[in-house]
């Protein structure tokens, strides 16, 4: 049955148009009307198309607001997130990644890319069901009312010298690439899931080892950490002689269903290698000052052919439109010019570019036959009254999101999640049994 919904202002085709009129039908658009009379329901404000978070990592969230006074660096940070995952088992995961979804959802995130490492029990030991840690990860995503793609995780080694895991590392670890890729083989996606792959990064994966991870993606979506830390790159250089995307392109991981991670520390050959493959650069722009990382080349990436999308990450914040922002603002302090990314840009980068980069590629425009998200936000709060429309990606927030609509269904109704009835509670009560 055909449902109609009438935009007082929609971003269409790369700009945004007034009254319009959506038609919706089993969970797509069939209709797109412009310059049309109100009908059907209302959606006063601004609606973006679905935003897709193109790299999470669930259980981080459980660190927000725990050690952002704490000196020291990314690695002394690792080791906090280390401890949490200590913690996490099957049941426990579930509840904390659900309420972590359901805070995406209220962002106006409509799909979202899980880089999944956590894998079994304490020690190494595998559940009783091996995938269990990626099955509650995927029921979370349902309950929450959003797509998954689950990013199955290759981590093998600690360090880019092959020194082996210990402690926490070892529940990431399969023992093999071939035994990582026998048992992501056995994930069932359910409706609404889509299952790709991960390589952690050249410190977790031999460069041996990588044509195992390609070969185990077959043409899903594959990511990979790539220079987040320079760290990485010192490491790889004086191992392999070449740079981690040297390493990486050598061994066949590049190429349009791949995305970068970060890629924060690069060479020109690196921008060049991974702009003339067509692999996607996926940005953290909150996680990546949280965590002390560094500027990236944004601009030059996209200059050199890189589709951009964006993640929140370790989510020490969890707003979509921040992540857009800091894209441009990012480059304004590194370049200091103004302009390089225009809303159209980061509109791009928070909906197409990001479902794409998920094996999402009918979501994340308004068009006929592509999947109905839709996100409103509202036109008159402090934030965003004032503003034109067409440059409310630079005001608007997370707490601008009223409506959001995911495959043709409300998720957020009026700024309330409509499937966890109080997400705020869910979150203390999920972090609390992990981090008490």
């Amino acid at each position: 049955m055909s449902e109609l919904y009438w935009c007082e202002f929609a971003w269409i085709d790369d700009r945004v148009r007034a009254d319009v009129l959506l038609t919706v039908d089993a969970g797509r658009f069939t209709d797109v009307l412009l310059d049309a009379a109100p009908d059907g329901v209302l959606l006063p404000g601004l609606t973006f198309p679905g935003l897709a978070n193109a790299h999470s990592h669930a259980f981080h969230r459980a660190l927000r607001g725990r050690n952002g006074h704490a000196p020291g660096s990314f690695w002394t940070w690792r080791d906090a997130m280390y401890g949490v995952a200590a913690a996490l088992d099957p049941e426990s995961y579930l509840g904390l990644a659900r309420a972590v979804y359901a805070e995406m959802a209220l962002a106006g995130v409509t799909c979202v890319g899980e880089f999944h490492y956590l894998h079994h029990g304490p020690g190494g030991t595998p559940y009783d069901d091996p995938n269990a840690m990626g099955a509650a990860l995927m029921t979370a995503a349902a309950e929450a009312g959003i797509r998954i793609t689950l990013l199955d995780t290759c981590y093998l080694t600690s360090t880019v010298d092959g020194r082996p895991l210990e402690g926490p590392q070892l529940r990431f670890g399969d023992g093999s690439a071939e035994a990582w890729a026998s048992r992501m083989a056995d994930l069932r996606p359910g409706p609404g899931a889509l299952v790709g792959a991960a390589v952690h990064s050249v410190r977790a994966v031999p460069a041996a080892a990588l044509p195992v991870v390609v070969a185990g993606a077959a043409g899903a979506p594959l990511h990979a950490h790539l220079s987040e830390q320079p760290a990485e790159n010192e490491a790889s250089l004086v191992h392999y002689g070449r740079t981690p995307t040297a390493v990486l392109a050598d061994a066949g991981v590049l190429g349009p269903t791949t995305t970068a991670v970060h890629a924060t520390h690069l060479t020109d050959a690196d921008r060049a290698a991974l702009g003339g493959s067509g692999t996607a650069v996926c940005l953290c722009p909150t996680t990546e000052r949280d965590l002390a990382d560094g500027l990236g080349p944004a601009g030059d990436l996209a200059d050199a052919g890189s589709p951009l999308c964006l993640g929140s990450d370790s989510h020490a914040v969890i707003d979509l439109f921040e992540e857009a922002r800091g894209m441009e603002l990012h480059e304004r302090l590194r370049t200091r010019e103004r302009g390089v990314f225009p809303p159209a840009a980061l509109v791009r980068a928070l909906g197409p570019a990001g479902h794409a980069a998920l094996g999402w590629a009918d979501a994340g425009t308004i068009a006929v036959g592509a999947r109905a998200d839709l996100v409103t936000v509202a036109l008159d709060t402090v934030r965003t009254s004032g503003c034109r429309p067409a440059e409310a990606v630079f005001a608007a927030t997370a707490a601008d999101v009223r409506q959001v609509m995911v495959d043709g269904r409300f998720v957020v109704r009026d700024g309330d999640h409509v499937l966890v009835p109080d997400v705020a509670r869910s979150l203390r009560d999920a972090i609390t049994a992990v981090l008490p």
